[in-house]
């Protein structure tokens, strides 16, 4: 999808749930997992869980569903 001519609005105070831990049997769409999840071998970590925390990498979000992430990934 290509937006063009299109101003965005940076709005705070969102109140939702964000994470990369969906089943990936269940789901119909391609998901990165979260790069520290997979390497504790977990899925407790999630990047903003509504009303309780946001994870201290999480860094936002980027049109279409891009989650950036500061995660030091070992290379």
């Amino acid at each position: 999808m290509t937006v063009k001519n299109t101003k965005f609005i940076r709005l705070k105070g969102a109140n939702m749930d964000i994470d990369l831990t969906a089943d990936f049997k269940k789901i119909h769409w391609k998901q990165d997992q979260c790069p520290w999840n997979k390497e504790e071998n977990t899925k407790k970590h999630k990047c903003a869980v509504k009303n309780v925390s946001i994870c201290k990498y999480f860094k936002g979000i980027e049109p279409i569903d891009i989650i950036i992430c500061a995660y030091p990934v070992k290379k």
